[in-house]
């Protein structure tokens, strides 16, 4: 009787499994959506218009950027996390996904139960910038200058609680906690309007983008994140060199899909991932904003997910940031 049972037992998992099998050799047979949670012209567009043309040559399918930006990323990650779990539909975010769940009292979806963590897609870092307009050249300059006129400087960002937001945040409260205004706009984009015509005075960057307005000297480079200068903007010193400690993290890409989807689907977008980061064009795009490609394992991005939520955990509250509605 045992044994019956277990055979028919096993040919149901077997059967399953073949199903299965079935079901991911047939994906993708129609376009894949990936969403941008912020607007256009912003480092997370400039990344998924990187990935999108070589990603629709591997999984023979096109790959289309979708922008559904607000609340700093949130908007979009909600409607990812709310859509078909049948692999069509992706997500390109940045760390603020892991900031979110310490960040606001109610999010309407959970990071961890609601989503799978693909891939981590790139490491990056961020660059400390200022208005041209403003008369402060340097870090030490602008920490000296709040100083002395608390409240009169302000910072722009991305939006409230995006990953730009945060680490102007953190450089405050690594600086002793500066009395300076935050100026949240709805994406990279405006804001980086905001700094060129001196309406914003500083704002952090991402390293995608923010070289190329230094470069031209349309912004002027304070300081970059991370434990070495940038081979893109070598004169700018590191914030550590600038005294500023603490400062070492960056952020960082990954690419998700809603809870629900299956294994099989999953493992193919996570090999259709690392194939598209390998290839010398993308990698070399990628690398040649200062970023590196990772295409990680989907087990290792978990995990370190996970762990990267734990983190901004703590420091949002050692940095007693008031939680966002």
């Amino acid at each position: 009787m045992k044994r019956t049972l277990y055979m028919t037992i096993g040919a149901i998992l077997v059967l399953c499994a073949g199903a299965s099998s079935a079901l991911a050799q047939g994906y993708p047979d129609r376009p894949l959506r990936l969403i941008v949670p912020f607007p256009a012209g912003g480092g997370v567009d400039t990344m998924a218009r990187i990935l999108a043309n070589k990603l629709a040559d591997v999984v023979k399918q096109p790959v289309l950027v979708e922008h559904k930006p607000g609340a700093g990323g949130n908007v979009g990650t909600d409607f990812v996390a709310k859509s078909a779990p049948d692999g069509y539909t992706m997500l390109l975010n940045v760390n603020g996904i892991a900031i979110s769940p310490s960040l606001y009292r109610k999010l309407s979806f959970d990071p961890l139960n609601d989503l799978v963590g693909v891939t981590q897609v790139a490491a990056t870092q961020f660059l400390l910038v200022g208005s041209p307009k403003l008369e402060a050249k340097s870090v030490q300059e602008v920490i000296a200058l709040a100083r002395a006129k608390p409240g009169t400087l302000n910072y722009g960002s991305s939006g409230v609680g995006a990953p730009l937001h945060l680490q102007a945040e953190i450089f405050k409260h690594a600086t002793g906690g500066l009395q300076i205004m935050h100026i949240p706009y709805r994406g990279d984009a405006p804001m980086l309007t905001a700094l060129l015509s001196g309406d914003v005075h500083i704002a952090f960057m991402p390293q995608s983008t923010g070289p190329q307005q230094v470069s031209s000297g349309q912004l002027r480079g304070l300081g970059v994140t991370g434990r070495k200068r940038w081979p893109s903007i070598p004169d700018v010193p590191t914030m550590t060199e600038s005294g500023v400690n603490g400062m070492d993290d960056g952020s960082w890409y990954g690419l998700f899909v809603p809870a629900g989807t299956s294994p099989q689907i999953v493992q193919t977008l996570q090999q259709a991932m690392a194939k598209t980061l390998a290839d010398p064009e993308v990698s070399g795009r990628i690398r040649s904003t200062g970023q590196e490609p990772v295409g990680s394992p989907t087990a290792d991005f978990q995990a370190f997910f996970k762990s990267e939520i734990a983190r901004f955990a703590r420091v949002i509250e050692a940095a007693q940031i008031p939680k966002l509605d």
